[in-house]
C-alpha cells in the first residue's frame, strides 16, 4: 500500500502530465500550499481534469463541489484522501 509521501510524489508527476503544465516541476508544487489559484496556476477548469484523472487512475470519486474544495486544498489533502478512499473501499 502507498504512503502518503509516495502518493503525494505521484500525483505531482500526475498533475504536471495532465495539464500539460510544461514550466513546473514536482518540486514546484509545495505539499501543503493552495492546489488551485496558487502559483501552480490551476484554475477550475483544470480541476475538473484532475477529477476525472483520479477517478480513471485511482477508481476514488469525488462527488461534489464543497468536497471537490476541501480535496483540492492542498497535494497533501488530495493524497490524503484518496488513500482514505480507497481504504474505505479495501
Amino acid at each position: 500500500m502507498s504512503t502518503i509521501e509516495e502518493t503525494i510524489s505521484e500525483l505531482k508527476v500526475k498533475i504536471i502530465e495532465t495539464l500539460g503544465l510544461l514550466d513546473v516541476t514536482p518540486e514546484d508544487i509545495k505539499d501543503d500550499e493552495p492546489l488551485v489559484g496558487g502559483d501552480t496556476g490551476i484554475d477550475s477548469i483544470d480541476v475538473l481534469e484532475l477529477v476525472m484523472m483520479i477517478e480513471k487512475d485511482y477508481g476514488v470519486k469525488i462527488e461534489s463541489k464543497e468536497l471537490g474544495a476541501k480535496v483540492f486544498a492542498s497535494v497533501r489533502a488530495l493524497a490524503s484522501y484518496i488513500l482514505q478512499a480507497k481504504n474505505a473501499k479495501a
